[in-house]
């Protein structure tokens, strides 16, 4: 079960970084680059006390290890291809300011449980761009397959997890993004209803 988890992860994984970059070099979609870099930064870390915790392998939180080269590909491919919209605002910076915080804390106390409990809710604060992208813009700019799949990894990665840390970053990953794809679900919904409106 543990090798189907893991390969499982890593195909979806391989799908969604393709999928995101496509649809982003094609400009069918505009993701918050914040959020993406927040991803890169929280992640990187997140495996690196994960790591530091215990005698663990990359293999033991597949998730994180793989979410390392998804999150960093499609935050280069945002940078480049993105449009103007995806740029850092006041709030994204605010948001990067704490995640900076956080690096900086591990480093003086090289606390790695406390860190990575710190960095699952900057992961969580990470989806704050997103979110304000999409209540402000009043339609669905998120691609449902993708989202759909960021949920579906985390839940074959729960098979394979060892350690609290690893499962506690699955659990995270599958609220976050389940309650991503219900507001995604909601504005679909309300941005329909008022374009039927004006017909």
């Amino acid at each position: 079960m543990k090798e189907i988890s893991i390969i499982s992860v890593t195909l979806i994984n391989i799908f969604i970084g393709y999928r995101y970059c496509s649809l982003t070099y094609k400009q069918e979609i505009k993701p918050a680059l914040a959020m993406w870099l927040f991803f890169t930064l929280a992640v990187a870390l997140s495996l690196i006390t994960y790591m530091a915790d215990g005698e663990y392998s990359f293999w033991d939180n597949i998730l994180n290890t793989t979410d390392i080269f998804l999150v960093s590909t499609v935050s280069v491919f945002i940078f480049i291809y993105g449009d103007k919209s995806t740029r850092f605002n006041k709030f994204d910076t605010a948001c990067l300011i704490a995640v900076l915080l956080i690096i900086v804390f591990w480093v003086i106390s090289k606390n790695h449980i406390a860190t990575n409990l710190l960095i699952q809710l900057i992961l969580v604060i990470a989806y704050f761009p997103v979110i304000k992208r999409l209540i402000k813009s009043k339609e669905n700019t998120e691609p449902f397959i993708v989202w759909i799949g960021m949920m579906l990894a985390p839940i074959f990665a729960l098979i394979s997890s060892k350690g609290i840390l690893a499962t506690v970053y699955s659990v995270r990953a599958i609220i976050s993004v389940g309650l991503l794809l219900l507001l995604m679900l909601r504005i679909e919904y309300l941005y329909k209803k008022s374009t039927i409106k004006q017909a």
